[in-house]
């Protein structure tokens, strides 16, 4: 049985965590948070989709 997350949660999750344990200040997360907002609408998103799939795919199933 495959578990589908998505990897906004994922990545949200771990910026929580990173926060919480002050490994991460609260304006690098802000501007973390900016940069994927604007590279996704860019031409960049196409490729990274892609290459993100591809190391998802790549993965077996557990």
């Amino acid at each position: 049985m495959a578990i589908t997350i998505s990897l906004v949660f994922l990545f949200g999750l771990v910026l929580f965590f990173l926060l919480r344990s002050n490994s991460l200040s609260a304006g690098a997360a802000f501007i973390a948070a900016g940069f994927g907002f604007f590279l996704a609408s860019t031409g960049a998103a196409g490729p990274i989709n892609e290459l993100t799939t591809a190391v998802i795919n790549a993965i077996p199933d557990l």
